[in-house]
């Protein structure tokens, strides 16, 4: 499987001078959870505060109260990762999203939109399946460009035999992983079906990419599946 790099994760940071500052020196920032897009906060930033938001990839504001900086989770330990920040159509917004280590508002919610009139709802843990958008615009621009040295161009250019056997390889190693792991279940055994199952999937993206089959068309039929 090909290797993602870090820094293929980090999305387009927006030019401070690029940023259309209010009369203030400020604009909001909405932060978004990078693993389904659910909007956790939103509060300002200067120059400043985007600087050091890019530099050190933990989220930081300013804080219209204090007139001063400051980093989100610097006392209760909450803070946000910075996955990428970009600018809206005319520049006077920051969209920022972020893998938070812990609930973001300060009321204990997950969010600060959640009602917090009411009962804490109990949330299902998030997968981060957002992050597969991240491997499949790595697949396809590996398919229309066909980078040389690449392993997923290597696949491609085999055709769909090629990528439909790599497919089966790694549909076996899957089972032959899981009875491994359900005849004596431990770190081991649990992280090499990890390992196996991860090969599949790229693999299976790989494939969707050389029939010309984009994951939207896939997730509509699972929807389609579902309703019924």
């Amino acid at each position: 499987m090909e290797r993602i790099s870090a820094a293929a994760t980090i999305g387009p940071h927006p030019d401070a001078d690029a940023v259309r500052w209010g009369p203030d020196g400020l604009v909001p920032a909405i932060v978004q959870d990078a693993a389904d897009g659910r909007v956790l906060m939103v509060a300002w930033q200067d120059r400043e505060a985007l600087d050091a938001t890019l530099r050190t990839r933990e989220v930081h504001f300013h804080s219209r109260s204090r007139g001063q900086l400051w980093r989100k989770g610097e006392t209760s330990g909450n803070v946000l990762r910075l996955v990428s920040a970009r600018l809206d159509c005319d520049g006077d917004a920051v969209l920022i999203t972020a893998d938070p280590a812990g609930p973001t508002c300060h009321t204990g919610n997950r969010s600060c939109f959640d009602d917090v009139a009411s009962e804490p709802v109990l949330i299902a843990p998030v997968q981060g399946f957002a992050w597969l958008e991240t491997l499949w615009s790595t697949i396809a621009g590996r398919a229309a460009a066909r980078p040389p040295g690449s392993y997923t161009t290597r696949l491609l250019e085999g055709g769909v035999d090629a990528v439909a056997r790599k497919v089966a390889e790694e549909a076996t190693e899957v089972v032959l992983a899981a009875k491994d792991d359900a005849a004596a279940s431990s770190d081991v055994t649990h992280a090499a079906l990890t390992g196996e199952l991860a090969d599949l999937l790229y693999h299976a993206l790989v494939l969707a990419a050389e029939r010309d089959t984009p994951p939207v068309a896939i997730m509509e039929e699972l929807k389609r599946r579902h309703a019924g």
